[in-house]
């Protein structure tokens, strides 16, 4: 449930942008006839109409999530309040100026942010916050939590870079399946490297344990 909630906002987005494209002229009348009032000059064209749609939906997506959570009296956690306040700031601005250019600095956003919250909490504080997100599954020596953090600030920074590069070099469609499939297989693969990473150092924590003494033989 918890994934299905992270990612409904991101499929609602994708599901509302494709079906405005392949129906434009019915996205602009209905952006301009419900939406109007948000949109500077009142009118909504058809080939903004799809990503002003989408950009609604996806804000409020958002906050019925944050929403849901609060109800039920969970955890709201420091990303999605970020992403939170990156979606409607960047959104509104969207619809307003009748621009995609604000939805797809988001991302970007979202990961720097992140990459510099991890960067300031290991350089000025000295803590890591990949121990202390993960420190109570796995025992780790201090110089692999170090690594591990490290390579998620690298990670969160580069992803951000890609996504401006994607947004400025393609159309708003190449961005839009980017943001579905290309950020999510990413970090799958990171994701997954990152468990082959800690897998080595964890099998040789066990060996060691496991090994016996020689005074003990």
């Amino acid at each position: 449930m918890k994934l299905l909630l992270d990612f409904l906002p991101i499929l609602m987005f994708f599901a509302v942008f494709k079906y405005g494209e392949g129906h434009k002229e019915w996205a602009a009348a209905f952006a301009s006839e419900h939406l109007g009032f948000m949109v500077s000059g009142g009118v909504v064209g058809p080939n903004e109409a799809p990503v002003l749609l989408a950009t609604v939906v996806v804000v409020v997506a958002t906050l019925a999530q944050v929403a849901w959570l609060l109800v039920r009296r969970q955890k709201v956690h420091a990303m999605l309040w970020v992403s939170l306040a990156l979606v409607t700031v960047l959104g509104a601005a969207t619809v307003w100026f009748h621009s995609d250019t604000f939805i797809k600095w988001k991302p970007t956003g979202l990961y720097w942010v992140m990459g510099l919250a991890f960067w300031v909490s290991q350089t000025f504080f000295r803590k890591n916050l990949v121990q202390a997100l993960m420190g109570g599954q796995f025992e780790l020596p201090p110089g692999v939590w170090q690594r591990l953090n490290f390579a998620w600030i690298a990670f969160f920074g580069l992803m951000g870079l890609l996504n401006l590069y994607v947004a400025y070099s393609f159309d708003t469609d190449t961005w839009v399946n980017f943001k579905l499939f290309g950020i999510t297989g990413l970090m799958l693969v990171f994701m997954v490297a990152q468990g082959l990473y800690l897998g080595k150092h964890l099998k040789d924590d066990s060996a060691e344990a496991g090994s016996v003494p020689k005074d003990a033989a």
